[in-house]
Formats: C-alpha cells, structure tokens, sequence
C-alpha cells in the first residue's frame, strides 16, 4: 500500500508565505489584466455595469484571484514532490542562480513559444471555421487593447493556474500512483499530466470560442480543443524540462505571433 502524505509533510516552513506571496502577486496583475478588459469592455451583466469601474473592477476580480491562490498553493505543495520547478520561487527562497538559471531558458522557451504561434496560425488557416484568421472587423486600437490580457493574463495568470496548479498536482497523483520516488517525474507520468492540462487548458477557451464564432459546433469545439491543446503541449514541455517561466515566456511568445500577425491582417 503507498503512503500517504504525513501531516507534518504537509505543514508549510517558514518561507511558505514569502513563496505564496512572490507568485501570487506574480499572477494577480494578470487577474487584473483581464478584469479591467472586461471593465473598459463594457459587456458587464446590469449590476455590476452600473458600479463605479474601480468597484466594478474589484468584484470581477475575486474569484478568479482566489482560483489564482489555489493554484499557487497547490502549486507549492505538489511542484517539489516531482521535481518541478519555479525560478521565481527559487528566487524568493533567496536562490543565487535563479535568474541565471531563467536566462538560460529564454531561448529555448522562445523558440518553441514562437513555433506554437505559427502552427496554431497555420491550423486556424487550413483546418479552422471560417474567419478563425480574419483581421475582419478588427482595429489597430482593438489589437493592441488585447495585449495586457494576452501577455499578463494568457502567459503569466493561465501559466500559474494550468502547469503549476493543475498540471503540477496532476504529475504529482501520478507519481504517488505509481510509486515513484519523492523529487522525480517519470516521463510517463510528466507526459499524462502535460496532455490532461493541454487538454483542459483546450476546453477553458471554448466560452470565448462561443463568443467569436457565435455557436459550439462539434467541428467548432474540435478545432479550439485540439489547436490550444497544441500550445498547452508545448507549455507543458517547457514547465517540465525547464520551468515555470520558461512555459510563461513561450505562452507570451506565442501571442507575440498573434499579435503581430493580427496588425498585418488589420493594415494590409
């Protein structure tokens, strides 16, 4: 019969707070981020519109940064049970080689990041419902009004909140499930936990996908499964080979793509 975790296992030392703190601040400017788009959006329900934007901006803002502190939390506990790593935690923990360790990332967490763009905008081309690479209806002004929740949201909040939340307590079920040894991740496990959050982070975009393409057809639902499944894949190499941040550099590397090729839609 494999062990179970031991109370005092689960007890957190002295740097929990200082650990929590770094990466929950990390993640909550991205939480804010998508709050004020929905704000300045002016699509909010009747009760919450008629608020001051400041109020209104702190109320949309509460459940998603308590998701965000559970992953974190969970995060914290699980990551080190199967030898996943956050440079920012490092660096909290007072690491010297934090943020040489983070610079050696760049390149690698770059390169795959820009690669997932350029296939997720080929597949949306070729395979994709009809407008899914359109700059139709688009402005300038509205591309780059989606940066901040491109970039702080989508890299750096759904980074916290799929590969350290879910896919770190994922890996770390599987490891206690097969027996493995405390600090290591077999590449059956790491693989299983990368697919299931690829998928899940798939089917967190269908509302938007509902909202862009007005109804979920099944072949409407494939295509945003499958083709974010693509990006969460290549997020999830990264957090396992590397780190957190480099699957948080590639995220934000990806929408670099996208942006830059919705403005050449949008002058063209």
């Amino acid at each position: 019969m494999l062990p179970l975790p031991t109370r005092s296992s689960l007890r957190p030392d002295a740097g929990a707070h200082r650990r929590f703190g770094a990466l929950f601040c990390l993640g909550l400017v991205g939480v804010i981020a998508a709050s004020a788009t929905a704000v300045a959006g002016g699509g909010l329900p009747a009760p919450l519109s008629e608020l001051s934007p400041v109020v209104a901006l702190a109320l949309v803002s509460i459940q998603p940064a308590v998701l965000l502190g559970v992953a974190v939390a969970v995060g914290l506990v699980a990551a080190p049970r199967v030898g996943l790593k956050s440079r920012v935690r490092e660096w909290a923990d007072g690491g010297d080689g934090a943020w040489a360790g983070f610079r050696s990332e760049l390149r690698p967490a770059l390169g795959l990041g820009g690669i997932a763009g350029v296939a997720l905008l080929l597949a949306g081309w070729l395979l994709g419902p009809a407008g899914s690479v359109s700059g139709e209806g688009a402005t300038v002004r509205s591309v780059l009004a989606a940066v901040p929740l491109r970039f702080l949201y989508g890299g750096i909040a759904e980074e916290l909140l799929l590969r350290w939340g879910l896919m770190s307590a994922l890996a770390a079920i599987g490891r206690w499930m097969t027996g493995g040894a405390r600090g290591e991740l077999t590449p059956g496990v790491a693989w299983a936990a990368i697919l299931a959050s690829a998928v899940l982070f798939g089917v967190g975009h269908l509302p938007t996908a509902a909202t862009l393409y007005g109804s979920l057809t099944p072949s409407v639902i494939a295509f945003v499964v499958l083709g974010n499944s693509l990006g969460g894949i290549a997020y999830g190499w990264l957090y396992w080979r590397h780190s957190l941040e480099a699957a948080m550099v590639g995220h934000a590397a990806t929408h670099v793509v996208f942006v830059a090729v919705s403005l050449a839609l949008v002058v063209a």
